[in-house]
């Protein structure tokens, strides 16, 4: 961070979701400074619409000097590579944060949204991985703390008809229930542990509540606010 630049001290973190849209302002330790507030995300979810919720989403969040907003699709340096429940064709190469920085005046950082939330849970050591189960599918990718390139696992084929966004997502837990959706989710911590290996696995995101299996030691199921809370860390200082 640039010596003239302000250091954070009231970060709006904003996490958009398929059904919900969810801001607090939060200390750079990750305390909610304000309590909480949601909205329903808009039915029209151009970028124009998202942007207006987001600005009144915000309204009542009183004074903040950062933003970091977690962002349901794979983003890079700001702009929007794709949205799969929001449209790609509508959202492909948009600068939500330049349109964000201009709405707040304020530095703003766009995050896939299952990095975000797992820069609040992740323990620091080993290969930690974040999987998000909400709308759709979300992963997060750590190595001794350091968050890895963004990998979108969820667009992986596992069947001709759908990939994994679709195979654990809302729409079908609904369709098909909950036990034969805890069956689909097991099957697939079994897949991302032979292709993971990893150290301890987070499992978040508004339907991880719905998970009803006798859980590994090193697998947790993590509170949602964390999607909200590791906006908070996106802004610590790598260097220390």
């Amino acid at each position: 961070m640039p010596a003239t630049e302000k250091k954070p001290s009231r970060i709006l973190c904003v996490d958009v979701g398929g059904s919900g849209l969810k801001a607090a302002v939060i200390s750079p330790r990750g305390k909610f400074l304000v309590k909480r507030v949601r909205i329903k995300t808009p039915e029209r979810r151009k970028p124009r619409d998202i942007v207006k919720a987001l600005a009144d989403l915000a309204a009542p969040m009183g004074d903040f000097d950062h933003v970091t907003i977690g962002f349901p699709g794979m983003v890079k340096d700001g702009r929007v590579v794709s949205a799969p429940h929001f449209g790609t064709k509508d959202w492909k190469d948009f600068d939500l944060a330049a349109a964000l920085r201009k709405q707040w005046k304020r530095p703003v950082k766009l995050l896939n949204d299952a990095d975000v939330q797992g820069l609040a849970v992740i323990e620091g050591e080993g290969l930690e991985l974040v999987c998000t189960l909400g709308t759709g599918f979300g992963t997060a990718w750590f190595r001794d703390g350091e968050l890895m390139p963004h990998m979108d696992l969820a667009h992986l084929a596992v069947h001709k008809k759908y990939d994994l966004d679709v195979y654990v997502g809302d729409q079908t837990r609904r369709k098909i229930g909950k036990d034969r959706w805890n069956r689909r989710v097991k099957k697939l911590i079994a897949v991302l542990e032979t292709v993971f290996n990893y150290d301890q696995l987070y499992l978040g995101g508004g339907n991880s509540r719905w998970v009803k299996f006798k859980l590994p030691r090193n697998i947790t199921i993590v509170s949602n606010d964390a999607g909200m809370e590791g906006g908070a860390f996106a802004w610590r200082d790598p260097k220390g």
